[in-house]
């Protein structure tokens, strides 16, 4: 069976997000993944709707940035949502994004390290461990988690990393159980992802078949093919302006980039991405979505799972989600 996922931001009120996560689990989804959607929707209070009104379905974060939550705090969160949800939660971490970050104060300095030691702490406190490490960005002095409680145990919850730029991809391979590969990005830039993944996992002695390699993917689903192209068109506009980091890796030219920085940028208004939005040709939207009729969609999500996606995450964009997951729903690529 394949492997399927959703994706949810802040499109939806969470009592929405609960029923199509309730829905896509009916349908044989494995896991819901639930952003740190810009300031507008912190992940942990979604996730734990998610975790107290599903049975199976796995929970992930996908992603919390590493700088805004203290180590310990983030290993607390994660234990805490396993306590509602055992084996069901995904831990996914991201270095973040400007100008967010640095607008919020958040100095985005050497991220790889900072990746590293947020990793090394967060898997050893999960792992019922106490932890000193005098790092760079963490600093921590004899701490665990320390249940009073509850029983001692390891928490038996994965860290992933979102990656997007080839080296923290190779410190993802080496170092994380498993890589959110970005959206809006081309079926060809996987290829380069799973050869720097390789570099990585080498380092660590495996490979990066030894890696789970989830994706999300925008998937925009309608019988008018133009209707879908429009869906997917504002969201793709959105990203080239706030984080043309993700669109530069996909090979979006600088010269669209350029013009749509001059109309928006973080924050925007929905006015400022509609006008934008007309600068952002059909090829474009086609590149780096899924969007088009039901079978042109499942075509491209299938070229992403060809070249390394092992669990495309679906994010639905339209007024019917459960449209998008029934499209998908016992679909064999």
């Amino acid at each position: 069976m394949t492997r399927l996922a959703i994706y949810l931001q802040d499109a939806h009120s969470i009592p929405d997000a609960i029923a199509h996560t309730r829905y896509a689990e009916s349908k044989g989804f494995e896991a819901v993944w639930q952003a740190d959607s810009r300031l507008v929707r912190e992940a942990g209070v979604p996730m734990a709707a998610f975790a107290a009104t599903t049975d199976s379905i796995k929970i992930g974060s996908g992603v919390i940035d590493i700088w805004t939550r203290n180590p310990a705090r983030l290993a607390s969160m994660f234990s805490t949502l396993d306590d509602l949800a055992p084996g069901r939660i995904i831990c996914g971490l991201g270095a973040w994004w400007e100008p967010l970050a640095s607008k919020v104060g958040v100095d985005r300095r050497r991220p790889l390290l900072a990746m590293r030691e947020v990793v090394t702490a967060v898997r050893a406190l999960l792992n019922n461990e106490t932890v000193t490490m005098d790092g760079e960005f963490v600093h921590l002095d004899g701490v665990e988690l320390d249940y009073v409680h509850q029983e001692r145990r390891s928490k038996d919850v994965p860290i992933y990393v979102g990656a997007t730029g080839m080296k923290m991809m190779e410190l993802t391979g080496e170092i994380a159980d498993g890589v959110v590969l970005n959206y809006l990005v081309s079926p060809d830039y996987n290829k380069r992802a799973m050869e720097h993944l390789q570099i990585g996992a080498e380092r660590a002695g495996r490979s990066v078949d030894d890696l789970d390699r989830p994706q999300l993917v925008v998937c925009s689903v309608d019988e008018d093919r133009q209707a879908a192209l429009d869906g997917a068109r504002l969201l793709v506009t959105q990203y080239l302006g706030q984080q043309p980091h993700i669109m530069k890796a996909s090979g979006v030219p600088q010269s669209l980039l350029d013009d749509v920085a001059k109309v928006l940028t973080w924050p925007a208004t929905h006015d400022q991405v509609v006008e934008a939005s007309k600068l952002v040709p059909d090829d474009i939207v086609q590149m780096i979505c899924a969007a088009g009729t039901p079978d042109e969609v499942r075509t491209k999500v299938a070229e992403y799972m060809a070249n390394g996606c092992t669990c495309p995450i679906l994010y639905p964009l339209g007024p019917n989600v459960q449209y998008m997951i029934d499209t998908f729903a016992g679909w064999q690529p």
